[in-house]
């Protein structure tokens, strides 16, 4: 009987996925129908804009040559008016000089026409017949502005939709996840010397696979990616995949994109435990401050949470997809509720608040940023069961770094009530490497990877992100991976350089 409701289950669990596959391809085309109807009416409408643009182009360059055509004109009828003009006021004076020379050969006086031919001889030299050029100054030739359109006819007769850049090809294996980037690497199935660019279009999703088209986030688009590949950097990895996709586009159209991607971007989410926190720390999200006020600012945030039994704990587990597996939310009664919803998990000068997320396997890591006027803090780790007069590092149970800026600063390693003093410099921010499998805590200068110290020890029971704030504040940061610095670092050294075997041991 169990063997058969075990198989029927079985078949139930196959159905209902398949039926959830089917119901997402229906989805699929029909998000592709109204594709079709939108594009066709979009191209059908830059038809339109092209051919009306090449008619405004040929209907502006008619204008210009017909004008070019009109201006040589006026200037060979200006220059031949010009000439004949010239050429009648010469004639003129010429037939008057002739007459009067011909009247001039009926002079019988000697004296007198000595005298007319003298003045014939003055005008004749004078007139401006002679110095006339009897060529014309232009031809009446305008064959040098004809034009043949028969190559361009060709050319327009041979007018043909431009052809659509192929679907570039996105290889997971050539892409790169790490330090919080993205490299996104394709390639073109066939080789097209017309492409002018590319788009890359992602979106952050918690689901394996292809995309979903109801999926919760849209597509954000980067343009104009001259290279076959593109860097997304500074993400903060709060999903557990990223989806890729992309097209080549020419001068005028893109083609389709690529077959999607999905990318592993899993990394540890998690952020204050606002009931968890000592009454005079003020708890958001991802920032806690000291409030010498009480904490009577929040009550009011917390009375609804008395009556609800105990706060969750997130548990992250062992997913044998990825080194660093994904939170996994379950409820787990680590404290009375009368203890969480009054807010007094801790008392006396124990300004703690603990993460709101469990560790109990995988890598993993985290930062935090001090507020420059903060007097004291620290950061490190610690089981659940720190008690609430217990101070991080003062416990077999807890790990931590601790700084105090008050009169003068002390940087040291705490665990088990020791401490072991640390000749550096206080980071602006601090980075914390977890190995819950290797037993490695590590305490890192974020910004240029230097180890500030590593204890070694044996996790055999889940351990929670710890913080102390004194006189200031700290800010969280989280959703990051494992920096590759920090990875080699693990590697070679193995946290030798900052461990102490005065500080390391193994937890029972």
């Amino acid at each position: 009987m169990d063997t058969q409701k075990e198989a029927l289950q079985r078949i139930v669990t196959t159905l209902a996925n398949k039926n959830d596959e089917i119901q997402n391809f229906i989805d699929t085309l029909r998000h592709r129908l109204r594709g079709v109807q939108a594009n066709s009416t979009k191209v059908l409408s830059d038809l339109d804009d092209e051919f009306d643009s090449l008619y405004s182009f040929l209907d502006e360059m008619k204008e210009s040559m017909s004008n070019t055509i009109k201006q040589e004109q006026a200037r060979k009828t200006q220059e031949l008016q010009n000439q004949l003009t010239q050429c009648t006021n010469a004639l003129e004076s010429s037939e008057e000089l002739l007459e009067f020379a011909s009247q001039s050969l009926s002079i019988k006086e000697p004296e007198e026409f000595t005298k007319a031919a003298r003045q014939i001889k003055d005008r004749v030299t004078m007139a401006a017949a002679f110095r006339l050029s009897l060529k014309p100054k232009v031809s009446d030739n305008m064959t040098h502005l004809m034009v043949d359109f028969s190559q361009e006819r060709k050319i327009v007769q041979a007018l043909k939709f431009l052809p659509v850049p192929k679907a570039p090809e996105i290889d997971p294996a050539d892409c790169i996840v790490a330090d919080n980037c993205v490299t996104v690497a394709w390639r073109m199935t066939e080789e097209d010397s017309k492409i002018d660019h590319y788009v890359l279009e992602y979106r952050k999703t918690n689901y394996d696979g292809l995309p979903r088209v109801k999926d919760e986030r849209c597509w954000e688009l980067i343009d104009h990616i001259k290279d076959t590949e593109y860097t997304l950097s500074g993400l903060r990895f709060d999903s557990k995949y990223m989806n890729f996709r992309v097209r080549a586009c020419n001068k005028a159209v893109a083609g389709e994109y690529s077959d999607p991607v999905t990318l592993e971007t899993k990394a540890l989410m998690f952020s204050f435990d606002n009931t968890s926190s000592h009454l005079n720390l003020k708890v958001e999200e991802s920032v806690v401050e000291w409030d010498p006020t009480g904490g009577k600012s929040q009550e009011n945030k917390v009375k609804g949470k008395e009556n609800k039994g105990s706060g969750h704990v997130t548990l992250l587990k062992n997913n044998t997809r990825s080194g660093t597996p994904s939170p996994k939310r379950t409820s787990v009664t680590s404290r009375p509720a009368t203890v969480r919803g009054s807010r007094d998990r801790f008392t006396g000068e124990s300004y703690t608040v603990l993460g709101d997320t469990a560790i109990e396997s995988g890598q993993h890591y985290w930062e935090v940023k001090a507020q420059k006027d903060c007097k004291s803090y620290s950061v490190g780790i610690t089981h659940k069961t720190i008690g609430k007069f217990d101070q991080l590092g003062k416990t077999n149970t807890s790990w931590c770094l601790y700084v105090n800026n008050w009169l003068q600063t002390t940087f040291a390693a705490k665990h088990n009530n020791k401490a072991k003093a640390l000749e550096m410099t206080v980071p602006d921010r601090i980075g914390i490497y977890c190995d819950f499998d290797g037993g490695q805590l590590a305490f890192y200068n974020a910004d240029t990877k230097q180890l500030l110290y590593s204890f070694k020890t044996k996790f055999t029971q889940p351990i929670i992100p710890g913080f102390m704030v004194w006189c200031g504040g700290i800010t969280l940061y989280t959703g990051l991976q494992v920096p590759s610095a920090v990875r080699t670092l693990q590697k070679s050294e193995n946290g030798m350089s900052g461990s102490s075997s005065s500080l390391t041991s193994a937890v029972q």
